[in-house]
């Protein structure tokens, strides 16, 4: 698992009434998936287990949407987002995901946990466009820490533009 699809053409479209649902531990260490997560990844469950959920990791989505994520769910706070997902075939899916923080009883922070649904395109079409200008910013900017500031500059600067926050552009699309 460690060789890394190519990525094609081939997109695996995820239908209507489907649900992807994930868990992972504070690592990001897939700890579940739900079979329609291992049919639309390619993956068996075996493989899917016990491996970083950035196996999924598309090319096309910039560091710093992934940088957002994390900085948001390991603060406690759920958030939502548009991904771009790599199976394991190269093929992508788009997903519009809510990720949670897992807790405890105690309020400790156990893991993450995801339900991915179908995105709707024309939020495709607005996110493809932002994730692109993203990604050339970080290319542009190097690899590293120049990249990802880059990055999310370009972010908040769309923000500004609209006048709005993050989750309100999200769920705005």
């Amino acid at each position: 698992m460690s060789i890394r699809p190519q990525p094609t053409q081939h997109e695996k479209i995820l239908g209507e009434d489907d649900f992807i649902v994930s868990k992972t531990d504070l690592k990001g260490t897939i700890t579940y998936g739900n079979r329609i997560f291992i049919q639309m990844s390619g993956y068996s469950e075996r493989e899917l287990l016990g491996a970083p959920h950035s196996i999924l990791r598309h090319p096309d989505m910039p560091r710093a949407v992934f940088k957002l994520l994390w900085d948001t769910v390991q603060a406690k706070r759920e958030i939502c987002a548009y991904v771009k997902n790599l199976a394991k075939d190269g093929s992508f899916y788009w997903v519009f995901a809510n990720i949670t923080p897992s807790c405890d009883a105690s309020g400790t922070m156990i893991g993450y946990f995801s339900v991915r649904r179908k995105p709707r395109p024309e939020a495709i079409e607005t996110v493809s466009a932002l994730y692109r200008t993203m990604l050339e910013a970080e290319r542009k900017a190097g690899d590293g820490q120049a990249g990802m500031k880059a990055s999310t500059a370009i972010l908040h600067q769309v923000l500004e533009q609209k006048g709005m926050g993050y989750e309100e552009f999200v769920f705005g699309l």
